[in-house]
């Protein structure tokens, strides 16, 4: 294992030694599980993957409507509001 150190606020200290203490694991065991949890959930991807991403998808899917280009601050709107 690698030594590190970091530095938490204290109410993350309390909060984690609570957590800790009901699962009976050390806030050091506790962090490997988090950091575990933080890595499965997958790769960080740069800009240029981004970009790549979103190009692949352009065109795939079909809303029905025909004034998107005009119309699109109108339709993100009412998406959000829902």
């Amino acid at each position: 294992m690698v030594r590190t150190q970091i530095q938490l606020t204290e109410d993350q200290a309390k909060t984690l030694k609570k957590m800790a203490t009901a699962r009976h694991l050390s806030i050091a065991g506790l962090i490997r599980q988090a950091v575990d949890e933080i890595i499965k959930a997958g790769p960080i991807t740069d800009n240029e993957e981004r970009r790549k991403r979103a190009l692949d998808i352009t065109g795939r899917f079909s809303s029905g409507k025909r004034d998107i280009s005009r119309k699109h601050d109108e339709y993100l709107e009412e998406a959000f509001d829902k």
